[in-house]
């Protein structure tokens, strides 16, 4: 994928957390002139230090941008950011782009481009993969859906962040169907890889040798050699919190509801989630959904990781 940005856009990023950060560090790196705003104002403001636009309010950002990537936490987030107080929807210009990179109900984002539509706003479906490493490095996945004349208003923009920018629908919410799904693997291997680690620890079976083993065996996934690392180090810092999955397993399951559609490992993996929430462990990285095995102790914190 080419990263050269042809040309120059004026374009806000929404949200400066992991992945939001990145892709901020991405579209300055291939020479978009990047505004940025969060609710933390020293975040939007260590990013303009570096070279960027900090924007005290959302109605400055519409003002100077006719491109808004939003990378905020969930649906009520991005109501806020738009229809909210200070919501940024009334300023958008008509032509402007609004590209949705949330995880969010799929019939949510059919209604919100109607909805932004009705005011001649361009709207991308397009949900994100890949962690924040990626997302700073321009390498991350983009899940997209959108009318073509949206695409066309944001041309080269979201090649910058992305890697892999797939076109997956001509209008919004397939892009959110995809993200779902993967989300739905996503959280059911982080569950089976804390189940087979937290039986180790149970058998006796020493856990470095373990993650050595299933990570070169058939057995592995990409995340069991991501995640139990974390667990053999130790470290439960939120990269992607438990509680993150305890969202994101309750979309996945409340689209195959709408459809009646079962999924049962994708139940089990969610009540796994919520039960280490439940106990404490929400606001903890997603391995620490090993937490809620009785009988077994964990490899204690250290410096060093796998």
């Amino acid at each position: 994928m080419n990263h050269t940005a042809a040309t120059p856009r004026a374009v806000g990023v929404i949200g400066l957390g992991a992945m939001g950060a990145g892709m901020a560090q991405s579209l300055r790196r291939t020479g978009h002139h990047v505004h940025v705003h969060d609710i933390r104002p020293e975040a939007a403001a260590t990013f303009a230090a570096e070279g960027g636009t900090a924007c005290a309010t959302l109605a400055d950002m519409a003002a100077a941008c006719s491109i808004i990537v939003s990378v905020v936490v969930n649906a009520r987030q991005t109501e806020a950011v738009l229809f909210g107080e200070g919501g940024i929807a009334a300023e958008l210009r008509p032509g402007s782009v609004f590209v949705m990179c949330s995880t969010v109900d799929p019939r949510w984002s059919v209604a919100l481009e109607a909805r932004l539509q009705a005011q001649g706003v361009h709207y991308i479906d397009a949900p994100i993969s890949g962690g924040a490493a990626k997302a700073a490095s321009g390498q991350m996945t983009m899940m997209t859906a959108a009318r073509p004349e949206a695409y066309a208003a944001c041309e080269g923009v979201l090649d910058a962040m992305a890697a892999k920018v797939y076109r997956l629908g001509d209008s919004a919410g397939a892009g959110s169907k995809v993200k779902i799904i993967n989300q739905l693997l996503a959280g059911v291997h982080i569950a089976a890889a804390a189940e087979a680690m937290a039986l180790g620890l149970r058998e006796g079976v020493d856990a470095a040798a373990l993650y050595e083993v299933i990570t070169h065996s058939a057995g592995n996934s990409w995340m069991f050699e991501n995640r139990m690392a974390h667990v053999l180090a130790g470290d439960y810092a939120p990269l992607s919190a438990v509680d993150i999955f305890v969202k994101d397993l309750g979309l996945v399951l409340d689209t195959a509801r709408h459809s009646t559609f079962p999924l049962p490992l994708a139940s089990t993996a969610h009540q796994m989630f919520m039960q280490a929430s439940t106990a404490g462990h929400g606001r903890e990285d997603d391995s620490a959904v090993i937490k809620i095995f009785p009988g077994i102790t964990l490899p204690p914190a250290s410096s060093e990781s796998p």
